[in-house]
């Protein structure tokens, strides 16, 4: 009998035989059942454990040592078959379930997909759209025709020709070729090769039209397009030329290399002679190459306005000479003449030096651009005394004939006020002092008015405000309401010095007496012309009586004494003519120092001829002339010679008449 709580052997082994064995699976027989009954009740496996299997037979040993019998089949000893392990059992997942899933994962990245999409046809759409039209299309400048400017005859000042432009596509210029391109082209355009370079090099992807060089001259663009590189090709456009060089560059100005207006007129009339560009996209292939049925849009250009000047060729040529011989004969800073029609308010001539050919601006200084004329303030010295005559004749019951005691200097407050040179106390009529210029007879006959009213006349002549003629860059000079003089202010500025303007308004006044008190507001532009060449007059100059008719001629009788051979301007006389006029020289500010220091002066001269029929207004200023300084000495020639000139080419004669004699000293 086995040992209690050890399984015996199975009845039968050991004695040669048993119970046979099912095909296919583990034998059943009488002794597993015999072992499980005596060896007492069998425990019931707990719940959760695995149940052993039992040993193989060869592995049980009685207790005694003694090893057991093998069994087999047939008694032949060998072992039995092992029995076949258990098979792992799968628990399938609900099938429908996981189909859910799976449609529910591909709607969720198609809802993504049709996000982007609502997106990109949506919101982006314009963006996108733009980029790709952005990539296939080329578009084009078409510059408009600038209008010419031309004299009062219709001569050209300036003009527009054909021109060309050379561009690049940097797409297509190939890398390896860039640098012989920009060494190539460098000195045939007149350009930096580093600049060419950049040009060169596509900044953006999509960077398809870079303008090199503008007014180019059509034989030198052929040149350029015979070297056949990729990339660079030409168009055309317009090119500005002065076929007179620098006649009237300083009113008329030039175009920069952009097309644009640089200064004069050409800047502050931009707009009307430039006209409007136009515009041409073509669309091109990843090549470059032009698709003919591809889209293809213009608008066309509008050819700018031309301008009709009130300048004469022949005399602006003259004065232009006069002066600049004269700013070299004196070693002046700088010079100016203006020529007008006084019953016209035209301006005939206009003329400033040093001044620079407008076909090559680059080659000279900036500040010679300028139109000195009306960009130039300074005080007018003397000049204005005419203004002071004005006043004190129609407000001040003040005569030609009023008789003057002058000293030489005259204290106010705590300046002393002088005459340009010394001289004892002199018994001088009103014309006298006009004619003679004195400073100090001015002063006493301005005591006559209020500041309020020699102010008032200056407004009403023009000082303080724009002359109206429409020039670019006009200095309206300094002119302080009387409230705000000194006490010294109040008389300096009766004889010109403490206010500033510019030789325009100062020859506004003059043409103003010339034409009998009657202000025309002074032009120079007398209308445009469109691209047939039709003309269109400007509108009518305003007009304003500043003075009474008498005041005028009482003054232009004066004016006369002052050319005369007692008066300071002798060398003004014109023989046949006559003429009125008046000088002016007055002390500068020195710009280091801030004070009159001496050794700075501004000469000038303004008068009109004839005397007794006046036809034309000659004004000259010369800036800080170093050989003389008197305007009598320095600016009355550069008169006499513009005056004769400009009499004689408009055909005027002398009148015949006798000029007046005017008393310097009582009777």
């Amino acid at each position: 009998m086995p040992p209690p709580g050890r399984r015996g052997s199975p009845p039968g082994r050991g004695q040669g035989g048993g119970t046979p064995r099912r095909a296919g699976g583990t034998s059943r027989g009488t002794g597993a059942g015999t072992a499980k009954g005596t060896g007492g009740s069998p425990r019931a496996p707990s719940a959760g454990t695995p149940r052993k299997t039992p040993p193989p037979a060869d592995r049980l040993r009685p207790r005694d040592g003694t090893r057991p019998a093998t069994t087999g089949r047939g008694g032949s000893g060998r072992p039995p078959p092992r029995r076949p392990r258990p098979r792992m059992v799968m628990i399938r997942r609900d099938p429908l379930k996981r189909l859910n899933i799976g449609l529910l994962l591909i709607a969720f990245v198609l809802s993504l997909f049709a996000g982007r999409l609502m997106q990109l046809q949506g919101m982006e759409s314009a963006v996108y759209t733009k980029m790709a039209i952005k990539q296939r299309l080329t578009e084009i400048t078409l510059p408009a025709v600038r209008g010419d400017i031309t004299d009062a005859q219709g001569k050209q000042i300036a003009m527009t020709v054909e021109a060309r432009a050379i561009f690049a596509d940097p797409v297509m210029v190939r890398p390896d070729q860039r640098a012989k391109i920009a060494q190539t082209l460098a000195p045939m355009l007149g350009l930096n090769q580093a600049q060419i370079l950049r040009s060169l090099t596509p900044a953006k992807p999509d960077t398809r039209y870079v303008v090199l060089a503008h007014n180019i001259p059509p034989d030198q663009a052929r040149m350029v397009m015979a070297l056949s590189f990729t990339g660079i090709g030409s168009v055309r456009e317009y090119r500005r030329v002065y076929p007179s060089d620098s006649l009237a560059a300083n009113v008329v100005g030039f175009v920069n290399q952009s097309g644009s207006g640089g200064a004069g007129l050409e800047s502050g009339m931009n707009r009307l002679l430039g006209g409007r560009p136009g515009w041409q996209r073509v669309e091109t292939s990843r090549d470059g190459q032009h698709i003919p049925m591809g889209e293809d849009q213009t608008r066309k250009p509008i050819p700018g306005r031309g301008l009709r000047l009130t300048l004469l060729q022949d005399l602006q040529y003259h004065a232009e000479k006069a002066i600049a011989a004269q700013v070299k004969a004196v070693k002046a800073a700088s010079g100016s003449v203006i020529v007008m029609d006084p019953r016209t308010g035209q301006i005939l001539a206009m003329a400033s030096a040093p001044t620079f050919n407008p076909n090559h601006p680059a080659s000279s200084k900036p500040a010679d651009w300028s139109n000195r004329v009306v960009q130039e303030a300074f005080e007018p010295g003397s000049t204005n005394k005419v203004i002071t005559a004005a006043a004190v004749l129609e407000k001040g019951g003040i005569t030609p004939q009023t008789p003057f005691t002058v000293p030489d200097h005259i204290k106010k407050y705590d300046a002393v006020l002088s005459d340009s040179h010394s001289h004892p106390p002199e018994r001088l009529t009103f014309g006298g002092v006009l004619a003679k210029s004195s400073n100090v007879g001015t002063v006493e006959a301005s005591e006559h008015i209020t500041g309020q009213q020699l102010y008032q006349f200056m407004r009403d002549f023009g000082y303080g405000q724009p002359t109206g003629v429409g020039l670019p860059g006009e200095t309206m000079g300094q002119l302080p309401p009387a409230d705000k003089w000194s006490g010294t202010q109040r008389y300096t500025i009766a004889y010109g010095q403490g206010v500033t303007v510019n030789a325009l308004q100062v020859a506004s006044v003059y043409a103003t007496i010339a034409n009998r008190g009657v202000r025309v507001t002074p032009t120079i532009i007398a209308g445009t012309t469109d691209e047939r060449g039709t003309f269109t007059p400007a509108a009518a100059p305003q007009q304003r009586r500043v003075i009474t008719e008498r005041t005028a001629q009482q003054i232009s009788d004066m004016l006369e004494g002052a050319t005369s051979d007692e008066g300071t301007a002798p060398k003004a006389q014109i023989p046949g003519y006559r003429v009125a006029g008046k000088t002016g020289t007055a002390e500068k500010v020195d710009p280091r120092t801030g004070r009159y220091s001496g050794g700075l002066y501004t000469a000038s001269f303004a008068g009109f001829a004839p005397a007794d029929d006046p036809q034309l207004v000659v004004q000259v200023v010369l800036q800080d002339p170093q050989r003389g300084h008197y305007g009598g000495t320095v600016a009355a020639p550069v008169f006499k010679d513009v005056m004769s000139f400009a009499l004689q080419t408009r055909g005027i004669p002398p009148t015949g008449s006798r000029s007046p004699t005017l008393d310097i000293h009582p009777r």
